[in-house]
């Protein structure tokens, strides 16, 4: 999953309202409203090269649905080629299911918001504090820690040990 600025290969999840998943929450802190985010199904495979190398008897849709939900592939596949069998594929079909599957490209209408956010941007700005305790350098006794800095972490618990240390730091003098 791309889009102009970033990238990363973790996890997709189709839920009853959109994209989720560590890809897309990874994404969300470098996406733009109207910006598209760029898509591989198939970030491993040579979907082309993959395709020709099954059973020549079996149906695109099978194959398919061995990597991807039956909804989603039925979502993508026109019903008349997903029903072919591999052997009956031209070398342009193939490429076009490769370039759906391989370079699906969306622009989302926009997000859920705070109310179900993991993932937040913004907050009081680094420049106005001491990093060693996290006071305000303007108002004595004023701290700020954690989520409540502009400091955005990656999934994997790295916002977790922001707060943490943040904390600790503050800790020390308060």
């Amino acid at each position: 999953m791309s889009n102009t600025r970033k990238s990363f290969r973790e996890n997709l999840l189709f839920t009853h309202r959109g994209l989720s998943g560590p890809a897309i929450l990874q994404i969300s802190s470098y996406w733009e409203p109207g910006e598209e985010i760029n898509i591989n199904l198939f970030p491993e495979l040579d979907l082309i090269d993959y395709l020709k190398k099954q059973s020549s008897q079996k149906q695109i849709k099978t194959i398919l649905m061995e990597h991807l939900p039956k909804r989603v592939v039925e979502t993508f596949l026109n019903p008349w080629i997903a029903e072919k069998k591999v052997s009956s594929l031209s070398q342009q079909e193939l490429m076009e299911i490769a370039a759906q599957l391989n370079t699906w490209s969306i622009k989302p209408n926009g997000t859920e918001g705070y109310r179900t956010a993991e993932v937040t941007l913004g907050g009081v700005d680094c420049d106005a504090l001491s990093s060693k305790t996290m006071g305000v350098n303007t108002v004595a006794g004023l701290y700020f820690i954690g989520e409540a800095v502009d400091v955005t972490g990656w999934l994997g618990g790295f916002n977790f040990q922001w707060a943490w240390s943040s904390g600790w730091a503050s800790g020390q003098v308060v």
